[in-house]
């Protein structure tokens, strides 16, 4: 799972996609689409964004919920707390000769 994660967040365009939902989740793809060309010129078409969010959805770093014709995304930041965990453990107390 931690390797269908590191895939996913190898790509900067998808780093920016999750930067978008940290920020403000529950985004719809159109409002994506508009963060990323306002906020950072990124002219991509709805069909290149939505194979990001595919990608991203695959490694479970984000959740889509379907309400009547609209779709909207959330992040889950669950599968980073394994990699985190894998990493980020407690120090261990030197040991005295």
């Amino acid at each position: 799972m931690a390797e269908d994660v590191f895939k996913a967040l190898a790509d900067p365009t998808r780093r920016r996609i999750l930067d978008e939902l940290a920020e403000r989740d529950g985004q719809t793809l159109f409002e994506i689409c508009t963060r990323l060309v306002t906020k950072h010129g990124l002219g991509l078409s709805r069909q290149a964004v939505s194979q990001h969010l595919a990608v991203l959805e695959s490694a479970g770093l984000v959740h889509v919920r379907r309400q009547g014709r609209y779709k909207f995304h959330d992040l889950n930041t669950g599968p980073l707390e394994h990699i985190t965990a894998r990493w980020l453990r407690p120090d261990r107390p030197e040991s005295t000769p």
